[in-house]
């Protein structure tokens, strides 16, 4: 569905991810005078204030809010545009970007403009966690304790989050769940229990490669204890879509579930360490949402994109090395 626009709200995130947002502002503002686009910029100032900045939006009738962060931000400006003729457009600058990857969203700043620009949407699910709304993935275990922990770095990054998931795996004590599905009663011990509506975390590890993300059902994803042999084949599956052929994984598809655990503890929302107590109530919200996506993108693009990823993420990390992409 195409979409013409003519008020927008920028909301930035700029501590998000590590790379700079300084030129984004100018960049929008700039295909919005060629478009005759009113369009305003505002900051975060701390966590929560995009839900605010989000609802002054909505009251200024804006037609579009793009969110230029990581995942926190775009989901903190998503739940409050469920069911509304507000447009969400992503410029994807966290460490995951779970959702705009899943979306086939651009990591190129330039690009992720230009979809927005191209006016078309998509409509996706939303899903539930108790009373807190999530787009890609929820969970609570081992990769619950990792983003608690990620969440106090001062130096944020995937370089950072694969350390923290190294230096605590072998560490890590499986707990053990009792999952309610349609009726049914399961305990495990597990290593980790995730919610998912879309296929993976961020940065292209997939934690449920055959979710999908608007097909009114959550993909449930059990990883039971393992040892240090396993984490190699572990690994290398998350980020080949292949972790459902693993003999330590189960999945589960259904609307709603719930999560009992044996104590109060954490959970992540799309990444985000959040409180919550022993029990979790899981249900999917349908067509909850409007993205700005990509039309489609052909398998030679997505290998491109992939390789341009590569190359940026030298770039930023390593600014003497020569520039191959053409992006500082």
């Amino acid at each position: 569905m195409k979409n013409e626009l003519k008020k927008i709200c920028t909301i930035v995130n700029p501590v998000s991810g590590t790379g700079t947002k300084d030129k984004i502002p100018d960049m929008i503002t700039s295909c919005c005078q060629e478009r005759g686009i009113s369009m305003y910029v505002r900051y975060t100032e701390s966590v929560g204030h995009a839900k605010t900045l989000t609802l002054e939006a909505m009251e200024n009738d804006v037609d579009c809010v793009i969110a230029v962060g990581g995942d926190g931000t775009v989901n903190e400006i998503a739940r409050n545009l469920l069911y509304t003729d507000v447009i969400l457009g992503i410029i994807p600058k966290g460490s995951g970007n779970g959702l705009a990857r899943e979306l086939n969203i651009p990591m190129d700043t330039k690009s992720a403009v230009d979809v927005i620009f191209s006016g078309h949407t998509t409509v996706i699910d939303a899903c539930k966690a108790n009373e807190r709304l999530f787009f890609c993935t929820c969970g609570v275990g081992f990769d619950a304790a990792v983003s608690k922990k990620f969440a106090r770095e001062k130096r944020r990054g995937s370089l950072t989050y694969v350390k923290d998931v190294v230096a605590n795996c072998l560490k890590y004590e499986p707990e053990v769940y009792e999952l309610n599905v349609d009726h049914h009663s399961i305990r495990e011990k597990a290593f980790l229990i995730t919610c998912a509506n879309a296929a993976q975390y961020g940065n292209n590890v997939f934690i449920a490669p055959n979710a999908d993300i608007n097909d009114g059902k959550i993909d449930i994803t059990i990883l039971s204890p393992f040892n240090a042999f396993d984490i190699g084949p572990l690994a290398l599956q998350l980020f080949t879509k292949t972790i459902d052929k693993n003999s330590k994984i189960k999945t589960i598809r259904a609307k709603e579930a719930q999560i009992v655990r044996q104590k109060a503890g954490i959970m992540h929302v799309d990444g985000e360490p959040v409180m919550e107590p022993e029990e979790i109530n899981i249900s999917v919200i349908n067509s909850a949402i409007h993205i700005f996506t990509p039309e489609s993108i052909s398998f030679a693009e997505g290998v491109q994109r992939r390789i341009n990823e590569v190359f940026r993420f030298f770039e930023d990390r390593f600014p003497s090395l020569p520039n191959f992409t053409g992006h500082r």
